[in-house]
Parts: C-alpha cells; sequence; structure tokens
C-alpha cells in the first residue's frame, strides 16, 4: 500500500490471482494508468469534500480486473482503513443481486414464469386488490405499487400521541434524523416488540425482537397498496418484497438459501444477508447513526427499516458484499450467465433480463436490473443498479466492462448527498468506457 493525500489507502492491482493485464478479449484497449489516475483525482476530491468516509472500487471485464483499490476509512474517525474484505450494505443493489438474480435461475429452470401472479402462488394475497399482479410487472416497476411503506413506524407512539417528528428543534424534539428532529419520549409498542429474545420472535437489530404476528399487519398493507396507475412505472420496494415471496413460496426456500447456492457455485463468500453470521464486525463498515428507531449507530445489520422488519432477509435489501464479490458476479453476466466454464444462468434470461422490454413506453427499465435512458453518463445497453447507501454498479455489454463502487455515504447521516450533486459515480462510468 502507498500513501497519497487525504488519508487514501490504496491495493495494489493484482487482485485474487486475475491478471489484471490481460485484455485480449476487450472490445477497445484499456489504459489503466490513466483511468487509474482519473479515479484517484476523484476519490481525493471525494474523500476532501466529504461525500463519504472511504470507498471500494473495481473496474473490470468480462475476463479481468483492471483496477481495485480501496481508499479512506470505514468511518470519520479514521481509525480503520478500508481494506479489501471490508463488506458494504448494498442497500438496493439487494434488488438485484439478491431476488433478481434467484429469479433468472428459477425462470431458466422453468420453475416460475413471467406470467405467473402473486394471488396464484402466496396464499395470503389470495382474492385482493394485488393478486393478478404478475413477476413480469413487480421486476419491472410497473405493477402500480406504491413506492414504499414504513411498516416500522407503527410500532412507534407517543405517550401523549404528539408527532413522532418534527420539522423544529426543541427541548421535546432533540435529535437529528434525516431532515426531522426525533420525539424524545418514543414508546415501542411491547406488543410486537421485545428488547431481549423471545422464542419464535425474530431478531431484527442486535437488541430488539420482532412478534412474527405483525406480519399479518405488512401483509394487509401491502395487500392495498395499489395506489397508482397500473403499466405505469413507480420504483417501488414492495415490488421486491412481493417477487421474494413468490420464488420462497415456489421453491419453499428462504432467500438467503437460494441466494448462498448461486454464491457458493460462483466461489465468493464475502457476500449475504446478516454478516455477523459470516464474517465479524470490524469488517463491516458502519452506516447510519438512527436517532429514531433503533437508537444506535448500524453496524452489522440492514440500513433499511422494511428489510430490518423481515430480519434482515428481504427482496428490496439486506445484502452486504465486497466489491471483489460482486465483480465476479459481473463477469458471470458478461460471459452470458458462465462463470470459469461453468453455466450459472441461461444465456438467454441474461438478455431476457438486461433488455429493455418497455422502452418503447419510455420505461428503460429492464426485468429487476435498473437501466437509464442514453444520456451524456449512460449508454441504451448499460444496466446494472444503485444502493441508498452510496453504492454502485455497472455493466456495459458492448465494452465488456463493469464498474463498482461501494461507500457508505449515509454515515453518520442519510442527508450527505454530495457524491449525487456530484453525478460522482456517472462520472466515472464514462470516464471507464471511453
Amino acid at each position: 500500500m502507498k500513501k497519497i493525500t487525504a488519508g487514501i489507502i490504496l491495493i495494489s492491482m493484482t487482485f485474487f490471482g486475475i491478471n489484471v493485464y490481460s485484455q485480449k478479449k476487450s472490445k477497445k484497449s484499456f489504459d489503466v494508468k490513466r483511468n487509474e489516475v482519473y479515479i484517484d483525482s476523484m476519490m481525493t476530491n471525494a474523500l476532501e469534500k466529504g461525500f463519504f468516509p472511504g470507498a471500494q472500487i473495481i473496474v473490470g471485464n468480462k475476463d479481468a480486473v483492471f483496477i481495485s483499490k480501496n481508499y479512506g476509512f470505514q468511518d470519520y474517525s479514521k481509525k480503520q482503513p478500508v481494506k479489501s474484505d471490508d463488506v458494504y450494505d448494498l442497500a438496493s443493489m439487494s434488488k438485484v443481486l439478491g431476488a433478481t438474480l434467484v429469479t433468472m435461475r428459477l425462470v431458466g429452470e422453468d420453475k416460475i414464469k413471467l406470467t405467473d401472479k402473486v394471488g396464484d402462488l402466496v396464499e395470503v394475497y389470495k382474492n385482493t386488490p394485488i393478486s393478478n399482479l404478475t413477476l413480469f410487472e413487480l421486476l419491472t416497476h410497473n405493477s402500480g405499487l406504491k413506492a414504499s411503506i414504513t411498516f416500522y413506524q407503527s410500532l412507534l407512539s407517543t405517550p401523549d400521541g404528539s408527532p413522532l417528528l418534527s420539522k423544529e428543534k426543541s427541548d421535546v424534539y432533540p435529535d437529528l434524523f434525516d431532515t426531522m428532529y426525533v420525539n424524545k419520549n418514543i414508546v415501542y409498542d411491547a406488543n410486537y416488540l421485545s428488547f431481549t429474545p423471545k422464542e419464535n420472535w425474530v431478531q431484527i437489530y442486535k437488541n430488539m425482537w420482532l412478534n412474527p404476528e405483525f406480519y399479518k399487519t405488512v401483509y394487509e398493507q401491502i395487500s392495498t397498496a395499489n395506489t397508482n396507475t397500473r403499466g405505469k412505472y413507480v420504483y417501488s420496494d414492495l415490488n421486491l418484497l412481493l417477487v421474494k415471496q413468490m420464488i420462497e413460496a415456489k421453491t419453499g426456500l428462504k432467500l438467503d438459501e437460494l441466494t448462498k447456492e448461486i454464491y457458493t457455485e460462483l466461489g465468493i463468500s464475502k457476500i449475504g444477508y446478516n454478516p455477523l453470521k459470516w464474517t465479524s464486525l470490524e469488517n463491516v463498515t458502519p452506516t447510519e447513526l438512527d436517532n429514531f428507531f433503533r437508537k444506535d449507530t448500524i453496524r452489522g445489520y440492514v440500513h433499511d427499516e422494511a428489510a430490518a422488519i423481515f430480519g434482515g432477509v428481504s427482496g428490496n435489501a439486506g445484502l452486504f458484499a465486497n466489491a471483489q464479490s460482486i465483480s465476479v458476479i459481473c463477469q458471470m453476466l458478461l460471459n452470458d450467465g458462465k462463470y470459469q466454464g461453468k453455466e450459472i444462468l441461461k444465456a438467454k434470461v441474461v438478455k431476457e433480463f438486461t433488455n429493455s422490454p418497455l422502452a418503447k413506453q419510455g420505461i428503460y427499465r429492464g426485468l429487476g436490473f435498473d437501466k437509464r435512458k442514453p444520456d451524456e453518463f449512460f449508454k441504451a445497453n448499460d444496466f446494472g443498479h444503485t444502493g441508498f447507501t452510496g453504492t454502485f454498479f455497472f455493466m456495459n455489454p458492448d465494452t465488456n466492462r463493469f464498474l463498482i463502487i461501494l461507500t457508505n455515504r449515509v454515515n453518520p447521516t442519510r442527508t450527505n448527498r454530495l457524491m449525487y450533486k456530484d453525478d460522482f459515480s456517472a462520472k466515472i462510468w464514462r470516464q471507464i468506457n471511453k
């Protein structure tokens, strides 16, 4: 490692035995030095301006990794430099790297169809307003479901019925959460939440357990959440919550079991749900200081509150990973579903899910995958996903290149949106595809 500025920690470009300079199958030569200088400059600026405390980045193509570096620290205390084994909360990147990957495999094996309906597979939604929604509609986010539901807030109340949050700081509302101040007298619903373990209750944080009876309320709220026009694009976490339920109902297995099968075949181990079950706390980068629900700096547990309610295993969020593990998935996808000669996914399924089937309707979305209307940063065939915590991965099948950027920009607060105002990740993505 060598030090440059702003406490930047760099890792050598030889990564896990992969030949960094092997580019014989690239459609265009990749100038490693020029791109490395650009990325270093972007990272130096980002760290100096406080976009995030640290980051992992990997650039590669379907055959090789060109650049693999770690920058900065796990948090602003600057006690722990970012290292390659550190895992980040992927937030909505989980939609693709978890539930969508499993769905792709099941479609390829003819175990589930994109025309399958929610109510036909998941008993709790039978004869509800959302029973006829198809797997295709959920994956393309044109189901008509509202963007999200803050399930956890119904577990909270105040003794005098005053609001949980206020726009103004005061003695009663002293602590900031996002752009609001939190009522200091919040109490938790003892019927559904416990701060000591209870038999058959679901652990949702290190000191919080949820009564599974609460899920009846959750499913009732989802079943009546079709408040938007069906067929119109609205990005919704609820869509992937339902995808998870559909694939679990179809297979009889849990999402974390289904994803682990794929990860094991790919030979990657620094990826999964509930990271403290498979790595140490020191290897998990902290996310936000949550003054509202968990009253703690979140570390080792999922940041997303909806995913937390489901015990950290959810269709919308919950995955943690390092960049190296994700790079293997990128290479598999760019190799039409194959990795090291082994077929992980069917090539026709990879193509189907990474295209934009609704582009003629102005919906630039794959199945699960994020795609963008072509602009100065993104091309028509690009696909990938981003995450609320400051994570990004995209692939370009035309150049056969991919970019992974993992950050915890929400540390210590989600109000920090500097990396988005700067188009930080998009600029690097544009650069490496020149």
